[in-house]
């Protein structure tokens, strides 16, 4: 199918994508949504946390989004419903994940590599139990992820900081390089380098000092969730994962919460905010992205779910932005 692909998955996603459904219904009325399995409920029905029905309607879509995959039954065992994810980032080939945050004085983006390095290495156990996961990048995966980093740079403040682990790894050393002969090709973009636990002590000492982070993927991983808890927490954390061709994905940051899944208080904000990145970034529609963008930030100050401490339901935010958009509460049609 064209259109938008939804991977509710599982806990909260389902919650919060119903939400996003929502509102795309009310924003773009015309896009077509088609929604599929992924994730813990898929795997215990077909064992598989990926079904091949949902991969080729992922393929075949112009934006995906997903909600969250995870279930502490599958936790450690040989099949889990990360699995599930981690294939369609492979397959997809989003190398690029872009996350955004913005809150008071901070307003940074942090780029991080997402189809390489330790989580996608060779990994295993010997037979004395020694256990193994192997990092490893070739320039090429490095360089490409650069170059989207140095772009985007040059549409905001014109700063962009590489974060490596270059006094320890090989791999971060080659990182560096390829980042200094690169930044001859972006002469408008001032390039630094920090290792990264000086950048996570600088990201929360001075965030403002940063404008756009590029790094590997663990690195990537840990550094965004110190930027969410500075703007906001996990909540509010969006994210969009974007390839040289085919469709992106569009995620919240927030895990599936199994504490809190089905009592309909999730806060629906960060699947709000990787919906307004779809419509920009997936579907080319930058006005609808951006005004949506301006929703949210106009919702959130009034209407407050318990983790902002506020009493307001998952659907109530998400009627309240709906309502905000100028519309009823909608609904969009399987395709």
């Amino acid at each position: 199918m064209s259109g938008v692909v939804l991977l509710p998955g599982d806990g909260i996603g389902v919650e919060v994508v119903g939400e996003a459904r929502k509102v795309l219904a009310a924003i773009a009325p015309g896009v077509e949504v088609g929604e599929f399995p992924i994730g813990s409920d898929s795997l215990a029905a077909t064992g598989e946390a990926l079904p091949a029905a949902t991969l080729a309607a992922c393929l075949e879509a112009e934006a995906v989004m997903l909600g969250a995959v995870g279930a502490s039954d599958y936790a450690w065992s040989a099949s889990n419903p990360e699995d599930g994810m981690f294939k369609l980032r492979k397959t997809l080939d989003v190398y690029a994940n872009l996350r955004p945050f913005r809150d008071g004085q901070i307003d940074l983006l942090i780029v991080r590599e997402l189809v390489g390095g330790l989580y996608y290495g060779e990994r295993g156990t010997r037979a004395d139990g020694t256990v193994f996961d192997v990092l490893e990048y070739r320039p090429d995966q490095v360089d490409r992820v650069l170059r989207r980093a140095f772009e985007l740079a040059r549409t905001r403040r014109g700063r962009l900081t590489s974060v490596d682990k270059a006094n320890v790894l090989a791999t971060s050393r080659m990182w560096r390089d390829r980042a200094t002969e690169l930044a001859a090709e972006y002469p408008d973009v001032e390039l630094d380098h920090l290792l990264v636990d000086t950048a996570a002590m600088r990201l929360v000492e001075d965030p403002a000092r940063f404008d756009v982070i590029v790094t590997e993927n663990t690195f990537g991983d840990i550094l965004s969730d110190i930027a969410a808890a500075l703007a906001g927490g996990l909540g509010v954390a969006a994210s969009a994962s974007l390839g040289d061709s085919g469709p992106g994905l569009f995620e919240p940051v927030h895990g599936t919460a199994p504490d809190i899944a089905g009592e309909g208080v999730a806060n629906p904000t960060a699947a709000l905010r990787s919906l307004a990145l779809l419509l920009r970034f997936g579907l080319e529609r930058e006005d609808e992205g951006v005004r949506l963008e301006a929703v949210i930030d106009q919702v959130a100050a009034d209407v407050r779910t318990p983790d902002r401490g506020g009493s307001a339901s998952t659907s109530e935010f998400g009627d309240a932005v709906v309502a905000a958009l100028g519309g009823g509460v909608a609904e969009v049609a399987d395709v």
